[in-house]
């Protein structure tokens, strides 16, 4: 087994952060004593780390902060994108005990343990991100109460993250209205919640939407029972190829009502219309991705949060990619020709930022106008 003792001093440990290559990186409990499985990945924003613990999109992992300085500006749950923390576990290099922020009223150590949730800190998570940059994402672990040798062996037996229906466990178990009463607004959107993030909601109330939240696996028909003007395919975790059921419902949907998926909502849109999707190596993760939009030829500064993406091949000739990421050149978003449909890979809705995208709303609104007959 290999041991990081990390750059700089660490005072002594008393938790470890183990992956499933054997290497261990010793650093103190942030968080509850006991363990937290999941798989290892990085965000390298600098802000908005209590957005990021409450996105679902994080269910089932263990989530690295690449800024080194955590928990300066304490918390504030109304911020919070979901009501409870999604990723199994936090790694830190530094979680500060003094936040400065007139909104804050307890400090991150305090959240976490309130919450339940294990964490650790004084962990070298440069030489962690780049061992995982290197050799791409894998499970590990965080533990206060074992061994480094028994919590690999214990890592070793786990199920792998790409094996597990992780939207089953953060999609609503009910139907809801958010906010303004369905009925109320100017535009009726039904939301299919993979696992939806509350800014999201937000955004398509300002402009004027009432939405009804429904599973993420509830049927077409019902959907369109509500006789929407628009249905909206959250974000959620998970690879969405065990999203079958729901990829069949949305195929069903398209043609018939706008749609407009974000992240895991665009790759199970792709999915509805022929295309394939396939695991990225360490996932884009942050607050500084740059994407073209192909038909505008505008650039912009996108935060994104996934682990998988769509390939073009196979997509319904009807339909086309209409945003690339310029880093790699991976698939943004997808538009049809023919019927009133887009969708994106990033987060146009993203707290606390970039805000460079929230006009992708506008044009959700514009499409469920025009498909009115109507003026916005």
């Amino acid at each position: 087994m290999e041991r990081s003792g990390g750059s700089g001093r660490v005072p002594v440990s008393n938790a470890w952060l183990v992956l499933a290559d054997g290497t261990a990186y010793p650093g103190r409990a942030a968080g509850i004593e006991g363990h937290a499985d999941g798989e290892v990945v990085f965000n390298t924003s600098m802000t908005g780390y209590q957005e990021m613990l409450t996105d679902p999109s994080y269910a089932g992992q263990l989530l690295v902060l690449t800024y080194p300085l955590i928990g300066n500006y304490g918390i504030d749950e109304r911020v919070e994108e979901s009501a409870r923390i999604q990723p199994a576990g936090l790694i830190v290099r530094q979680a500060t005990g003094q936040p400065s922020h007139l909104r804050s009223h307890r400090t991150l150590r305090e959240y976490l343990e309130a919450r339940g949730v294990v964490a650790i800190d004084g962990v070298d998570t440069r030489a962690v991100t780049r061992r995982i940059r290197r050799h791409g994402v894998m499970l590990g672990t965080i533990t206060t109460h074992e061994t480094p040798e028994q919590a690999l062996a214990r890592v070793r037996d786990l199920p792998g993250y790409d094996d597990i229906n992780w939207v089953a466990s953060v999609t609503t178990q009910r139907v809801y209205d958010w906010s303004i009463p369905l009925g109320e607004g100017k535009y009726r959107v039904a939301l299919l919640d993979g696992g939806v993030k509350r800014n999201i909601m937000r955004m398509l109330e300002k402009r004027g939407c009432s939405i009804r939240v429904f599973p993420a696996d509830t049927p077409a028909d019902e959907i369109l029972a509500l006789h929407p003007d628009g249905v909206c395919l959250s974000p959620g975790p998970g690879d969405p190829r065990l999203l079958d059921g729901m990829v069949r419902e949305v195929g069903r949907l398209i043609g018939q009502v706008p749609v407009f998926g974000i992240c895991l909502g665009h790759q199970v849109a792709a999915r509805a219309l022929g295309a394939g999707t396939f695991k990225l190596p360490f996932g884009h993760r942050g607050g500084n991705h740059p994407v073209k939009d192909l038909v505008s030829g505008r650039v912009t500064i996108t935060a994104q949060n996934h682990g998988y993406a769509v390939d073009p091949d196979g997509l319904d000739s009807s339909a086309f990619v209409s945003h690339i990421n310029l880093n790699d050149g991976t698939v943004e978003g997808i538009a049809s020709k023919k019927d009133p449909l887009m969708t994106i890979q990033y987060h146009s809705e993203a707290c606390p930022g970039p805000l460079d995208n929230d006009y992708i709303f506008d044009r959700f609104v514009e499409l469920m106008a025009t498909a009115k007959g109507g003026v916005r």
